[in-house]
């Protein structure tokens, strides 16, 4: 069985001592770092832009995994490439021209991801799934770190994994919101390729051996 891919969230690291935590990441054996970026419109929370985004690059040495919580995503993407993004996800929920939008992604040479919210069905994936290198299960409600995991997205998890089965085998799946090691793992077993983790790894008192736990599941 593959290993586990991790991607710790930045949104739950020390924000005066970023470059320490970024280079703590590039020596952990995490696979992505996970970039929030938030508007305050499509989610009730502002987060970094692309001036600390570029600072982050700077000093980051693993790939970035950029998650954009934002209502007008388009003008953004090749500015979210040009700050090293290997990943670009948006949400099915903000996106007026989805397909349009991950055609576009993939034109800039990232990777292409769309993201649901809890209470989206993993059906209306299924018209650009065959398009995409990575759908994100949010398991929490997104804006805020440290929320409390949602249940039903083990269900989600599985039924995406099915559906890619027929329309995208090579999809990675990714989850978001309340990963630790019990959810992780019950996750993994329900499909999931890549786990992201913020308060979990960034809280604990030892975030490398953190990763490692994680990726082990």
């Amino acid at each position: 069985m593959a290993e586990t891919k991790v991607s710790p969230s930045l949104l739950a690291a020390d924000f005066a001592n970023l470059q320490r935590d970024v280079e703590m990441l590039n020596h952990s054996g995490a696979d992505y770092i996970h970039i929030d970026i938030m508007d305050g419109r499509f989610v009730p929370n502002l987060s970094f832009g692309f001036p600390v985004t570029q600072a982050v690059q700077k000093h980051a040495r693993i790939p970035l995994d950029f998650h954009l919580m934002i209502e007008e995503a388009d003008p953004y993407l090749e500015e979210c490439v040009k700050s090293g993004a290997a990943i670009i996800t948006v949400h099915l929920e903000a996106c007026r021209h989805l397909h349009r939008t991950v055609s576009q992604i993939r034109n800039l040479g990232a990777m292409a991801g769309v993201a649901l919210n809890p209470h989206s069905d993993i059906s209306l994936l299924a018209p650009v799934l065959p398009f995409l290198d990575l759908a994100l299960v949010m398991s929490v409600n997104p804006g805020f770190g440290g929320q409390a995991f949602i249940e039903t997205t083990y269900e989600k998890v599985r039924a995406l994994r099915a559906l890619a089965a027929k329309l995208q085998p090579s999809l990675i799946i990714e989850v978001d919101g309340g990963v630790n090691l019990e959810t992780g793992k019950k996750l993994v077993e329900a499909g999931a390729d890549m786990l992201v983790a913020g308060s979990f790894v960034f809280r604990s008192s030892d975030p490398v051996a953190t990763v490692q736990s994680l990726k082990s599941l």
